[in-house]
Parts: C-alpha cells; sequence; structure tokens
C-alpha cells in the first residue's frame, strides 16, 4: 500500500508539517505502508487548461505520476478566505475522476481562525464525493496557535488527532484495498 501525503499550496510550511506529521502516524501505524511527500511547493505545475492529463509534461507529469501511483491519499491545504487553496484546486482540475475513485483521501488542513475547519466538511469533502473517494470519519485541523515559531506541532490534542486519522487512513484502505 502506497500513501500520497500531498502538501496542497506553494507558500507557508504548517501545511506541510502537519501531513508529514501524519505520514510518520501512519509509518507507525504499519510500517510496511510505502509514504511519499508531494509538496506543490517544489514543483512548476501548470494551470488545468482541460486538455487530457497524459499529455502534460515536465513538473505537472511528474506530480500526476506520483499520485497515479497512490493507493491512498492524505490531502492538506491551509485555509485562504474561507477556502482551499488555488493550487490544490488545481490539482484536483488536473486529476481524472479516475484518480481517486474507490480510494481512501484523508484530509488536514491548516488556518488562521478556529471556524475554518469546516472548509474540511463543506469544501473537501464534497470533491471527494464528487470522486467517488471514501473519506474517513477523521481529519485534523490545526491552528496557527497549534504550533510553536519554528512551526512545530505542540498541540497535544492535535498530536491525538493525527495519530487516530493514520490509524483510520490504514485501516480502510486496508479493509477496501
Amino acid at each position: 500500500m502506497k500513501v500520497v501525503g500531498i502538501s496542497g499550496t506553494i507558500v507557508g510550511s504548517k501545511t506541510r508539517v502537519l501531513v508529514e506529521n501524519v505520514l510518520e502516524d501512519i509509518k507507525k501505524v504499519d510500517s510496511e505502508v510505502e509514504v511519499e511527500l508531494l509538496d506543490l511547493k517544489e514543483y512548476q505545475v501548470q494551470f488545468c487548461d482541460g486538455r487530457d492529463p497524459d499529455t502534460y509534461e515536465g513538473d505537472t507529469k511528474k506530480v500526476l505520476d506520483i499520485m497515479n501511483s497512490a493507493d491512498c491519499f492524505l490531502i492538506g491545504t491551509p485555509i485562504f478566505q474561507s477556502s482551499l487553496t488555488g493550487a490544490l484546486k488545481n490539482l484536483f482540475d488536473l486529476a481524472p475522476v479516475s484518480m481517486f475513485r474507490k480510494k481512501v483521501i484523508g484530509f488536514v488542513a491548516t488556518g488562521g481562525t478556529y471556524q475554518h475547519y469546516l472548509v474540511i466538511e463543506n469544501q473537501l469533502k464534497p470533491i471527494a464525493g464528487y470522486f467517488r473517494a471514501f473519506v474517513p470519519p477523521s481529519y485534523v485541523y490545526a491552528h496557527s496557535n497549534h504550533f510553536n515559531k519554528q512551526n512545530e506541532i505542540i498541540d497535544q490534542d492535535v498530536l491525538e488527532r493525527s495519530k487516530r486519522l493514520a490509524e483510520e487512513l490504514v485501516l480502510m484502505e486496508q479493509s477496501l484495498g
């Protein structure tokens, strides 16, 4: 089983830290699981223009190839203006629906207000539904206050939710896979 963790932003580092934390927890749940981090900050992904995804080249092709190798996804985004990032939305637009169909997708998000967790419920979960993906009951939302100045997660509840999400991702993928 391979889990691809996506940090769906081209700015900041808190989302990447949170995605990496859950990926580490997945390895603790089952050391046999292969994990890979896909940080959009490291790629120059083209804007979706409606063409066949197989015709993209360069970094866009690399990103789609990494995503195609996944059995399961962990997708993270910071919340800007009460929504997911444009970089992540573009990634969803680039991906064929079949890429996510019948796969498990877990979500994490970071933000500056405590109400922004609702983006997971009201935007990300419906996107997964459109793709006909399976979503674990848990997700992780971390507020800026849950990190120290070095962008390390310091909130015990966030760390516990990370572990729970990791357990659910592995269990669901193993049960469905």
